[in-house]
């Protein structure tokens, strides 16, 4: 006779004790954890998951469950979804975490998920190695705060404001349509396509013509413009709203799920074909631009975009050109990353702040007031002109309304950072290999900082002595992280917000309706902001 020890066994047979093992050795490291903190109890293999889950289906919005952890548990607490994470919610902590000048500052380690996406040492978001990152921040900040850059943004959100308002004249403000009261439309929409038009032409040079897509299928009429090109915008727009949406599970999911459970695997793979496709086209772009600048002799001049100037680093062509004999171009697939870092970054911020804005200044009407006196001193009634640089720095109380709404309802709920050296944090001793999350909306909404933290005033900014406390308002990121963009996005919002009210009357469809947000990992989105609009008296 054989012997057949496994004759009669299943596999289920395994997946039981296996299970208990794991669950064991799961909760034996919790609980001996390094500097164990109150928080949400986590489970095997989902962490506290299920509470951001039941927080967005129940109540409608995942960032409650931070204000949730922030009331019951106070300035320092811990999460563990998939990755433990200790949240700060003091200024002084966040000077802890990036004290260190003579390093740069993590946002998260080289996880599997940043080389799937093909972003590991290159760009600015998430790029890890410093000599790259400083290259590309160095590049960044020279380009962007150049006064040929300012003028460009200025003349673009002119030429493009004047483009949406050709559509509203068509679609929503003759006479027989306001009379109708069809004169509704959804504001986020509208401005996530005029965000990525605008973008797209700052940083290429190339016109997308995502806004006048978007018209069409509100009007169902020929574009005046080659229907392909008008194909092409609309689909590259669709495939960077997918991918800005959903990228995030690259980092918050193990790459054991994106690869081998079918739900996740289907939207990883969903997520790296619009990548693929996005890549594509800034490829195509890149080679259109690389070979215009071959055939342009040496005397003429170039356009002033932020890819040509990219290409053009440290060549002959570059206007700051010093031979050093260790000058360093840019390759395709570092300005690639760059393009993308840019477009994200400069399409879906700008256009969910800009919603924020206008919900906020529907809802305060003195400060609606305030604010059309400031723009109607500045224009005299004049609805036409271009909007200047003059302009944009006369509007201080516009300014004053935008960081007002960043304060009061920050878009990027918390800041990330990685430590990957032993640290004090906090009054404690952190090893290496912990991720920390600033608590935006608790800080910017805390006592010890803000008077009156939940009262909306922009007066506030209005004293020429105010200054808020170091790391108390983080608009723009905090340390050496600080978003590059800074400048741009509050000249697009100050100048867009004057362009709207010097001549519009906005309001919502319903007063009585909270803004529909949903939160994509870090960055919290406007869904829809019906609004009404019709010319000013």
């Amino acid at each position: 006779m054989i012997f057949k020890p496994f004759e009669n066994f299943e596999i289920n047979d395994f997946i039981l004790p296996l299970f208990t093992i794991y669950v064991a050795y799961y909760y034996y490291r919790y609980f001996t954890r390094v500097n164990p903190l109150p928080g949400p109890f986590p489970l095997p293999l989902i962490g506290t998951f299920p509470y951001v889950i039941w927080f967005r289906l129940i109540k409608k919005d995942a960032t409650m469950f931070f204000k949730f952890c922030y009331d019951k548990y106070g300035d320092i607490y811990e999460t563990n979804n998939f990755v433990r994470c200790i949240v700060l919610c003091r200024t002084e902590y966040i000077e802890d975490l990036s004290s260190s000048k003579s390093k740069l500052e993590m946002r998260c380690p080289d996880y599997e998920g940043l080389k799937e996406l093909g972003v590991v040492g290159k760009g600015i978001t998430y790029n890890n190695n410093f000599n790259s990152w400083t290259f590309n921040r160095h590049f960044f900040n020279q380009a962007i705060l150049s006064p040929k850059f300012t003028n460009e943004v200025i003349d673009w959100t002119n030429e493009l404001f004047n483009e949406l308002e050709s559509y509203w004249n068509r679609l929503f403000l003759k006479e027989e349509i306001i009379k109708e009261n069809k004169n509704k439309l959804d504001f986020i929409q509208w401005f996530s396509h005029y965000k990525n038009d605008m973008i797209i032409k700052l940083l290429t040079g190339e016109r997308s013509y995502s806004m006048e897509g978007y018209f069409i299928t509100l009007n169902n009429k020929i574009s005046d413009h080659q229907s392909t090109r008008i194909k092409d915008s609309a689909k590259l727009f669709q495939a960077i709203y997918k991918f800005q949406m959903s990228y995030f599970i690259f980092f918050v999911f193990p790459s054991f799920l994106r690869h081998h459970v079918p739900f996740f695997k289907n939207i990883a793979n969903d997520i790296l074909q619009k990548l693929d496709f996005i890549n594509q086209k800034l490829d195509a772009i890149i080679k259109r631009r690389r070979q215009e600048i071959e055939d342009t002799p040496l005397n003429e001049s170039l356009p002033h975009d932020i890819l040509t100037s990219m290409i053009i680093k440290n060549t002959l062509r570059d206007g700051n050109y010093i031979e050093t004999g260790a000058n360093r171009f840019m390759s395709d697939s570092e300005i690639r990353v760059n393009l993308l870092d840019g477009i994200i970054g400069g399409t879906y911020k700008s256009a969910n702040m800009l919603s924020f804005i206008i919900y906020y200044i529907a809802h305060h009407p003195i400060v609606k007031m305030k604010m059309l006196e400031e723009i109607d001193n500045i224009f005299q009634g004049d609805t036409i002109r271009p909007i200047t640089k003059d302009d944009f720095y006369n509007l201080k109380y516009c300014e004053a309304i935008v960081k007002e709404v960043a304060r009061i309802f920050p878009i990027m709920y918390s800041n990330i950072r990685y430590i990957d050296e032993p640290k004090e944090i906090a009054g404690y001793q952190w090893p290496a290999g912990i991720t920390f999350l600033a608590n935006i909306k608790a800080i910017h909404n805390k006592d010890d900082y803000w008077e009156e933290p939940n009262k909306f005033n922009p007066d506030r900014w209005m004293d020429e002595n105010f200054e808020p406390k170091k790391d108390s308002f983080i608009m723009f990121g905090t340390g050496l992280r600080l978003c590059p963009g800074r400048k741009l996005a509050m000249i697009e919002l100050v100048c867009l917000m004057a362009l709207l009210f010097r001549k519009y009357d906005i309001n919502l469809v319903d007063m009585n309706s909270p803004v529909k947000t949903k939160c994509d990992g870090l960055l919290v989105c406007c869904v829809e902001l019906l609004v009404e609009i019709k010319p000013r008296n």
